[in-house]
């Protein structure tokens, strides 16, 4: 998979930060091996609030930041269906807005870089097709992947005092 990274906004770009959610997408390929398929693309946009804002505004009609977008180009049945040889085959965006994740980091008592990564996988898995709005059994099957994946990174559950 290739995974082309973007800073804009109030994240400092860094090769730990491109690391990170390189480590995040390998993790999440681990607990969701659809998403290991090398055809795949997805981008990656480290974002300030604003212009977080803007794409929550246009796209979803909030016009309000929020912590992690993502953007699906493709059905969960076009991800199943995707062989191992061909081009490369765009699966989505995420947008992860700096502000918004570094405060509710501090307000967690977490470092930044672990909400992030929880971030990065939270949002892969929406593009894989995985949701948590729609019943509590969907929310609790995403939210195991989250942690098996968060698990492989060495980031401790972050549900854990749900469950």
């Amino acid at each position: 998979m290739q995974l082309d990274i973007a800073f804009e906004g109030s994240w400092t770009e860094s090769s730990d930060t491109a690391q990170l959610a390189e480590f995040a997408y390998d993790a999440t390929a681990h607990a969701a091996p659809e998403l290991g398929n090398a055809r795949l693309c997805v981008s990656l946009l480290f974002a300030g609030d604003e212009e977080v804002r803007a794409l929550n505004r246009e796209w979803r009609k909030r016009d309000k930041p929020t912590n992690v977008l993502s953007f699906p180009m493709l059905s969960r049945a076009e991800l199943l269906e995707i062989d191992a040889e061909g081009p490369p085959v765009m699966l989505g965006d995420i947008a992860l807005a700096h502000e918004t994740c570094a405060r509710e980091a501090a307000d967690k008592g977490i470092p930044l870089e672990n909400h992030a990564a929880h971030l990065i996988v939270h949002g892969l898995l929406h593009l894989a097709g995985y949701d948590h709005v729609h019943s509590d059994k969907e929310a609790e099957a995403m939210e195991a992947l989250e942690i098996t994946a968060l698990a492989k990174m060495g980031i401790p559950d972050p549900y854990g005092d749900r469950h």
